[in-house]
């Protein structure tokens, strides 16, 4: 039978055996493409270097490059011009029934600032901040501040992970203080112990403790660079990363710039810039039938109706934005001077950025989620480094290139989590996110939380961390 078909075979005219050659070596032939394909190498973003110190840069042997232990301390001279200030305050009515719809309530701004004055005790404060190690270390010519907290105890047969997590604005590393303790000691927590970190979060330069650039285009590339020298110097050469607002950014960066040196991402915001036709149409049809275009129920939920809650919100939540984009040194005076003006316009972040029905309560909500004394200190580490002007120039020097940035044209490879909290200023469904994102492991709806993850809901953050770790090394 065997020598029958093999008879008909050879017996096909040259037309039928094309027929049936021609796929088979298409088939070979997109086989060879797709193997090439995976073996071209990844793009990386170019590392480069940088110098940001005052005036001409010393020959490179010249830099120090000690590890210093640092203490944050401040004197009496301080806060007494501070509190001088405070009761020098002048105040504006606010219209009747507005609560939070104007910006800061200046009926609750009066209470806020009574309790700064009065019960506030910045001393105090100062115990809780210092009870993490603090170390300063000089990278192309500034001087980098950071916090190290390692792990009390590991249990046997294990290593700790070192995790690199940056914050944004207006926040600072004291966001990051409730959700330390739960990533260097689960077992003290009740918590799972095969995950230990060994936590790293750095001042942004020009934030808090870090010294400010001094010369123009520090923008988040350059960030990403200075922290990959900063673990490199602390003896790091793989480790993991969290981030959220411009945390997010320059981790996102890090990642893309040595991916053998990220282990794997992880973010509570995705900002994605850029979508083209396939954004447009999955935007047009996903209100109707969003499982044809890859959203979930969930995507729909969050998305629509899009232009109230991503056009419309986006523009009520965005004028900061213009401002530190185009002129940040103006507006960055007057709050530099006055700390009064400080706290309105930093914590009404705190506010409308957790969840936006905050803006109809008369004290914008602050205190459901957070304690005054947290959000003080917040401010007060701006306050005490005169710091707001260059934290508000990141953005002149990072969004006015952000669609043509170098970044913007490479994806990342290095495993990923996102966390999706429902009350964040923009929802990425992860179908978007994969466009830019390659090798998304984790994507969690968050059940609750806004913008300021880790300083409002550490316990989820650091759950949907360690999901990240187990995915990434199988545990």
């Amino acid at each position: 039978m065997w020598q029958q078909i093999l008879q008909s075979v050879r017996s096909f005219k040259y037309p039928w055996r094309s027929v049936i050659l021609a796929p088979a070596a298409l088939g070979a032939g997109g086989l060879l493409v797709c193997w090439l394909l995976s073996r071209r190498k990844i793009k990386t973003l170019e590392v480069g270097d940088g110098w940001w110190g005052s005036g001409e840069r010393p020959p490179r042997e010249k830099e120090d490059e000690r590890i210093r232990s640092f203490k944050i301390e401040t004197s009496d001279r301080e806060i007494q011009e501070l509190h001088q200030r405070l009761d020098q305050a002048r105040y504006t009515l606010p219209l009747e029934g507005v609560a939070f719809q104007y910006g800061f309530n200046s009926t609750y701004l009066q209470r806020v600032v009574a309790y700064w004055r009065n019960q506030f005790d910045w001393q105090k404060q100062l115990e809780i901040v210092n009870q993490y190690p603090h170390f300063k270390t000089t990278i192309e010519g500034i001087e980098v501040h950071f916090v190290h907290v390692k792990p009390p105890g590991i249990p046997k047969g294990q290593a700790s992970r070192p995790l690199l997590m940056v914050h944004g604005w207006p926040g600072s590393f004291y966001e990051f203080y409730k959700i330390i303790p739960l990533l260097t000691d689960p077992a003290g927590h009740g918590l799972n112990e095969d995950v230990v970190f060994e936590v790293i979060c750095p001042s942004i330069p020009g934030y808090g403790f870090s010294e400010a650039p001094h010369q123009r285009g520090f923008d988040t590339l350059a960030a990403a660079r200075i922290f990959h020298k900063l673990m490199q110097r602390l003896g790091f050469q793989e480790f993991y990363v969290q981030g959220g607002d411009w945390g997010s950014r320059i981790t996102k960066n890090m990642a893309q710039m040595l991916p053998k040196s990220v282990k794997g991402l992880h973010l509570n915001v995705v900002f994605i810039t850029s979508g083209g036709l396939g954004r447009l149409v999955s935007l047009l049809l996903g209100a109707y039938v969003p499982w044809l275009v890859g959203l979930t129920r969930e995507d729909s939920r969050r998305l629509y109706p899009y232009w109230e809650k991503n056009v419309y919100e986006l523009l009520r939540e965005s004028g900061y934005l213009h401002i530190q984009a185009t002129k940040p040194d103006t507006a960055g005076c007057g709050l530099n001077d006055s700390p009064v003006g400080l706290a309105a316009y930093i914590l009404e972040k705190f506010s409308t950025w957790t969840d936006r029905s905050f803006r109809d309560m008369d004290n914008g909500g602050l205190e459901r989620k957070f304690s005054l004394d947290d959000l003080l200190t917040n401010v007060m580490i701006y306050w005490v480094t005169s710091s707001i002007v260059p934290s508000m120039r990141f953005y002149k020097e990072n969004i006015s290139n952000i669609n043509t940035a170098p970044d913007a044209r490479i994806g990342v490879y290095v495993p990923t989590g996102i966390a999706a909290f429902p009350q964040e200023l923009a929802h990425c469904p992860r179908s978007w996110a994969k466009k830019l994102f390659k090798n998304i492991v984790v994507y969690s709806y968050m059940p609750r939380g806004g913008h300021f993850a880790a300083f409002e809901e550490p316990e989820l953050l650091a759950q949907d961390i360690r999901q990240l770790v187990r995915k990434v090394e199988h545990l």
